[in-house]
């Protein structure tokens, strides 16, 4: 059988794009992370204690995402192991003012005031919060390239071509302890993720969801961290 090769630069796409499809399926998504933390004081949960997930802003003004702080709350929540988690706006809301973005203390030495304002210490004390764990990070993305082109005629139509790009997921928990009114530590992850995109008629997305495994890998993580105690040295 003779193989002939391509006669128009239409099937010389094709061709090319076949290629690059091949060699992207047989590498699929790919994803690298880190994660740290940093232990202040001890942990540990009574009976009944439970933890809170708070935004934390930016220098810029921004807020870290809402849909990664419900995912987060979800995991952390979930399973046998999983911590009682009070919902945000349920603990903002029996709170006001003093968790709302503008009078929130800014670190852990702003608690012994604040839980001399009347009604707080017995209003926290009725919600079991124990922990408030502050949210920073996002996701954004830090590379890209390759090239999509789409066209339909009487006979059909399709796309042709190579993309790709890489996300960047870098998120870090701080965890005040609201007993002891201290830094209990913080937990940074880390996790960065290339997808791509080939097409022979139809794309097929090959993705690396980047975020959602840096909520998985942040949430286990902070189970293991508030709820194991260190050892005695």
């Amino acid at each position: 059988m003779m193989l002939h090769k391509p006669s128009t630069p239409y099937a010389g796409m094709i061709l090319r794009s076949s290629l690059l499809a091949l060699t992207s399926l047989s590498l699929g998504a790919c994803v690298t992370s880190s994660i740290e933390g940093e232990r202040e004081g001890v942990t540990g949960l009574e009976t009944g204690e439970g933890v809170v997930i708070m935004a934390k802003s930016y220098h810029l003004g921004n807020e870290t995402e809402n849909d990664f702080i419900n995912c987060v709350g979800n995991s952390i929540g979930r399973g046998r192991e999983g911590l009682r988690v009070v919902p945000n706006q349920e603990f903002v809301d029996a709170l006001f003012p003093w968790f709302e973005p503008r009078t929130a203390p800014a670190d852990t030495k702003g608690l012994p005031d604040l839980m001399l304002r009347p009604g707080v210490a017995q209003m926290i004390k009725d919600k079991g919060v124990r922990y408030v764990i502050w949210l920073d990070g996002n996701t954004d993305r830090v590379a890209g390239g390759g090239s999509m082109s789409c066209a339909a005629g009487p006979g059909g139509g399709g796309c042709f071509g190579f993309a790709w790009w890489t996300n960047d997921a870098k998120y870090e928990a701080s965890v005040w302890d609201l007993s002891g009114l201290e830094d209990a530590g913080t937990v940074v992850a880390d996790f960065s993720g290339t997808s791509f995109l080939p097409a022979i008629i139809v794309p097929i997305p090959l993705l690396a969801r980047t975020q959602s495994k840096a909520c998985k890998g942040l949430s286990d993580q902070l189970k293991l961290f508030i709820i194991d105690e260190p050892e005695p040295i």
